[in-house]
């Protein structure tokens, strides 16, 4: 049995459209769910779509009966009110409208009002199996600019963890997530950029002054030092979120301007550089995670990534930590939250093995830390620190000092940015 097909219209498109005094017909499209006859009809053509197309005529004229037997027919009136003519049925049909931004996220109310983040400016580096899911997020509670950065496509390794499918192999992650994106909220903007932002610090730095907070979703030290560097030097908050090896544990950071700076954490102690996951052969032998000499065998054994489930507890914190840093001073429903995280760096394991064995089980957790729970840390700026520091003291050497006195064995470099010379 042929079901009864089912159209859907964007409220804000159709609107336009019955407003507009010029126009009284124009062409669009259609796209089909095939096998399901659930149509969604667009006036303009969609970048990437799947499925059955059709000619859709949208227009305000006065017909008894439809012209064009071959089109889906759209009659508009004035209070922008739709009647679909679908040809297969010989039928009139209601359309369903989906609606204006303002009712698209009503259930926010009373946590996040749509105005609070509608504005907000969000840059994501790495679309990854972290960055793809914190921009979905984010997309729905109604963020409405995005800067999303990733020279990667989606390959077969990247399937159990990544929000892709198998029919977006071979597709730049940009491309994937910018539909993920204006799936959830087709309101946001989004800019895409598909390049390794190692390799344009001044894009970079441009980029990260735009925004109201920097995703650092990336996979290796070198691109987050540049995007620590960008943003100290432009005072834009980050927060950074990383795996450890398969996922048995994670921690997040986050930069608020004037506190500790990515940098800082890496020289104090609490962060092991050695533990990071490797998540693909090919960019852990770009930057050093599996040397060289290691044989294809023994690299495949090392490039064994935890769950999905796994990084969801990071990927959430750094959501939560998102949220709560672009809605901060305005009244909302997760104010609150701004008195509990308060921390620069959050711990997190997953399971009692290998960095984590000596940790307490969740069940009897005594007076050690527990898996499953968050832990956080509390730091202090560095003030020499080579990227936030003021000033930076350089080793000279024991043969300087011998030759000019120990007060000489270290000289200071003054490390203040000063932005109007950016």
């Amino acid at each position: 049995m042929t079901p009864k097909p089912v159209f859907y219209i964007d409220g804000e498109e159709l609107k336009r459209f019955a407003t507009n005094p010029r126009v009284q017909t124009t062409e669009g499209i259609g796209y089909e769910w095939e096998g399901e006859g659930v149509w969604h009809l667009h006036f303009h053509p969609l970048t990437h779509s799947f499925g059955h197309q059709q000619t859709v005529t949208f227009t305000k004229e006065q017909l008894d009966e439809p012209y064009d037997p071959s089109r889906i027919l759209v009659k508009v009136n004035a209070e922008g009110e739709a009647q679909v003519w679908h040809p297969q049925s010989q039928a009139w049909l209601a359309p369903e409208i989906i609606p204006a931004k303002e009712d698209l996220y009503s259930r926010n109310k009373g946590l996040l009002e749509l105005n609070i983040l509608e504005g907000k400016r969000v840059m994501i580096v790495g679309l990854g199996s972290f960055g793809s899911q914190i921009a979905i997020e984010l997309a729905k509670a109604g963020v409405g600019h995005f800067a999303i950065m990733d020279f990667d496509r989606v390959e077969l390794h990247n399937l159990a963890r990544h929000t892709s499918t198998t029919r977006d192999l071979g597709r730049l992650k940009t491309d994937v997530i910018e539909e993920a994106i204006l799936g959830k909220n087709p309101y946001a903007k989004v800019e895409k950029f598909p390049i390794n932002i190692n390799d344009d610090p001044q894009l970079l730095l441009q980029e990260t002054a735009k925004a109201d907070l920097v995703i650092c979703a990336t996979d290796n030290n070198r691109s987050r030092f540049n995007i620590n560097s960008a943003a100290v030097a432009t005072a834009t908050p980050a927060i950074y979120g990383r795996a450890i090896t398969r996922a048995e544990g994670g921690d997040v950071f986050h930069y608020r301007p004037g506190g500790p700076c990515y940098c800082c954490l890496l020289g104090n102690g609490w962060y092991d550089a050695t533990m990071e996951e490797i998540t693909d052969e090919a960019s852990a032998r770009a930057n050093g995670q599996i040397a060289a000499y290691t044989s294809a065998e023994d690299a495949d054994a090392m490039v064994q990534v935890g769950l999905s489930a796994d990084i969801e507890p990071m990927t959430n914190m750094m959501v939560k930590l998102a949220l709560v840093e672009l809605s901060r001073g305005a009244a909302s429903g997760i104010q609150s939250l701004e008195e509990e995280l308060i921390y620069p760096y959050y711990m997190w394991a997953n399971r009692r093995e290998r960095n984590y064995t000596n940790w307490a089980s969740f069940a009897n957790p005594g007076h050690m830390p527990t898996i499953m729970r968050w832990y956080g840390v509390e730091m202090e700026r560095d003030g020499g620190c080579a990227q936030c520091g003021n000033a930076t003291s350089l080793d000279l050497g024991q043969d300087f000092a011998k030759e000019f006195g120990p007060e000489a064995s270290s000289i200071k470099i003054d490390t203040s940015i000063d932005l109007d010379k950016l």
